[in-house]
């Protein structure tokens, strides 16, 4: 397994059945421009078999943190430490950049990502509940 940076919106529309959408072009490039954020992607014999994506997040009074937004391992390359490889590597990253921290929200009954975060040293830090805005048509989110 070979973990690399994606730097270009062909490498991102490459993994994109990593993905629960197609990458596109605009939202690829606006990513990969965007500072703090990042994408890992997990090769197995060249073929994308897993991606993280990060995104450093900071408050003036709390520093720089890195929020592990999105987790994906193809369902062929499930179970063979992928996740966790790639969760490491973000965190392992996250370190580098400075961050003083990392986090990520799951669904409590999600036992397979509960076990990657596990098995890469994530602690469970209790409840949590999200909320969202739908903003809308002209917004630059969603399928």
């Amino acid at each position: 397994m070979d973990i690399r940076r994606a730097d270009t919106p062909a490498e991102l529309q490459s993994a994109e059945g990593l993905f629960d959408g197609p990458a596109r072009e605009e939202w690829s490039r606006r990513f990969l421009d965007s500072p703090g954020h990042l994408m890992l992607i997990a090769y197995v014999d060249g073929v994308p078999a897993g991606m993280v994506s990060g995104i450093e997040m900071t408050h003036p009074d709390k520093g720089t943190e890195m929020c592990l937004y999105e987790l994906s391992v193809d369902e062929g390359y499930r179970r063979r430490g992928i996740g966790r490889a790639l969760t490491l590597a973000l965190a392992e990253e996250a370190k580098a950049r400075g961050c003083y921290g990392m986090w990520v929200g799951v669904d409590s009954d999600n036992g397979p990502a509960l076990a990657t975060y596990a098995a890469a040293g994530g602690e469970d830090e209790g409840g949590f509940a999200m909320r969202g805005w739908d903003l809308g048509p002209g917004a630059t989110a969603g399928p």
